[in-house]
């Protein structure tokens, strides 16, 4: 197995300049770095991570904790991260925590100091004042993804521009019996993200002058399941049948789509439906959706971290979001 020393001798610089060149820390000449990444391709040398470590005082590692590691949502964000994080080096350390307490406890108390990581991304997690602190006490660069979070550096989706421009997409339509489908209460006491969607087109509501109907607001998971339970009590439950459904996720918009086609109503001619994430499965159904790019979140959370680990520019802390029409939503 080739070594550092060999690498020096081929590409006849010192082993100094060999770790600067391959780490990408300090000034070398273009014209010496490309010699030293030729001698290192030809004799296929890689970088040893633990020596590394040991030189800068990195890891290059960063711990990333997502609620979930089976939801579109979460999974697409982690890809962005993971994706950007890689391209600069870095290595991630997943850490999926559930709302038991004790396990909680152990990523905030040990894991995430037994492991060492240079930097931490929350992915969309309420964190309590007691977690925060321990998240702070680590002494290294945290990025938050969702909230806002009033002592961490986050990155956010106004979740109140969203859900106000999906509702008032259907509020332009002509609609004023709008059904939305949320969260149920264990999802909203976990997340910021539901409580702030629903005031959103509660808001938008008010300032049409229309007043929100109780039976038309039914809670879900944000899964497509669950999407379709609830679109099947608001349509089949022998009360007043709303002309649009605003639902606070793709997945469960999809369900409501789902479920509009099992009591033979027609999208968008007889329902129109509208969700919110811009979920690779809206193209094939045809949903009209507010679009919130995770890809790119996790990506920004990434340049983020990156750019207080003194390796990138710092990106913009406000995430984008666009209306796609695709014909799920029509006027009356």
């Amino acid at each position: 197995m080739a070594s550092i020393d060999d690498v020096a001798r081929l590409a006849g610089v010192s082993t100094a300049t060999v770790s600067r060149a391959l780490s990408g820390r300090g000034k070398v000449l273009n014209e010496t770095r490309a010699r030293v990444l030729g001698a290192a391709d030809s004799l296929g040398y890689v970088v040893s991570s633990r020596a590394s470590s040991l030189a800068s005082g990195r890891t290059r590692t960063v711990g990333v904790i997502v609620p979930y590691l089976d939801r579109w949502f979460f999974s697409t964000v982690l890809s962005g991260v993971s994706s950007a994080l890689m391209r600069a080096g870095f290595d991630i350390t997943l850490y999926n925590i559930t709302p038991d307490r004790e396990t909680r406890r152990h990523v905030f108390d040990t894991f995430l100091r037994r492991q060492g990581v240079d930097a931490v991304i929350a992915v969309s997690i309420r964190l309590d004042d007691d977690e925060t602190r321990r998240l702070l006490e680590l002494g290294m660069p945290i990025i938050a993804i969702g909230g806002p979070h009033p002592t961490l550096e986050t990155l956010t989706v106004d979740e109140l521009g969203i859900a106000r421009l999906a509702t008032e997409h259907l509020i332009g339509l002509g609609h004023r019996d709008i059904a939305y489908i949320g969260a149920t209460a264990e999802f909203d006491e976990e997340f910021h993200v539901p409580t702030n969607r629903r005031r959103g087109f509660e808001e938008a509501l008010a300032d049409a002058g229309i007043p929100v109907d109780p039976s038309l607001v039914v809670a879900a998971d944000f899964t497509i399941a669950g999407g379709l339970r609830a679109a099947h009590q608001l349509l089949g439950g022998g009360g007043p049948r709303p002309t649009a459904v605003f639902a606070a996720s793709d997945e469960m918009a999809i369900g409501a789509i789902l479920a509009a086609r099992e009591h033979g109503i027609r999208v968008p001619e007889d329902l129109s439906v509208i969700g919110i994430d811009g979920h690779e499965l809206g193209e094939i159904f045809g949903l009209t959706t507010v679009d919130q790019f995770p890809l790119q979140q996790g990506e920004r959370a990434a340049a983020a971290v990156l750019a207080q680990l003194g390796e990138g520019e710092v990106p913009p802390a406000d995430l984008p979001f666009v209306l796609t029409d695709r014909g799920s939503t029509a006027s009356l």
